[in-house]
């Protein structure tokens, strides 16, 4: 049994990336990915007892629906939570040297944070034209003091009877 899953929660550290790849059928539209990276930061106290912070930064692929959903409402400085699996690729650079790459592929994205507070999402509100009145404050009564309320009578109980059978020493529920 194996399981590759990784989970995280953390802020975009750039906008995504978003390309179109061209499929080999043409009656299919092209596949979408966006790229982006992602810091997540541990913070802890050390012996001596000052505050120590430590990003780790993490390579995240989204495909389709995800890249639609990184594309329309990820910026930089979003708060995402991921959740995907471990990629590793290799290719060849310029150089003729072999490089390697591990990346989050995303099986669920998702946006975290007020709408307001994502830079990705919709702008603040403006201010409104004219300043509102001050609404009249409500007061409410608890249901068993409003008028016409009556409180539901407890059903008597009988008191039960436990009863071990005939082995006193047993004492498994079933």
């Amino acid at each position: 049994m194996s399981l590759n899953k990784v989970m995280l929660i953390g802020n975009v550290g750039r906008d995504p990336e978003v390309r179109y790849l061209d499929g080999n059928n043409p009656n299919s539209a092209p596949a979408k990915v966006a790229q982006f990276t992602l810091a997540t930061t541990e913070r802890y106290r050390d012996r001596n007892g000052e505050l120590r912070e430590n990003t780790e930064w993490h390579n995240i692929v989204a495909w389709r629906n995800s890249a639609d959903v990184a594309e329309k409402f990820i910026r930089k400085g979003t708060q995402v939570y991921i959740e995907g699996k471990l990629r590793t690729r290799s290719w060849t650079d310029q150089t003729g040297n072999k490089r390697f790459t591990t990346e989050v592929a995303v099986d669920n994205l998702q946006l975290l944070g007020k709408r307001n507070d994502n830079p990705g999402g919709p702008a603040a509100p403006a201010a409104p034209a004219a300043p509102a009145a001050p609404a009249a404050p409500v007061q409410r009564q608890p249901a068993f003091q409003q008028p016409g309320f009556q409180q539901p009578k407890a059903a008597p109980q009988e008191p039960m009877d436990i009863s071990l059978g005939d082995n006193p020493t047993d004492d498994l529920p079933f």
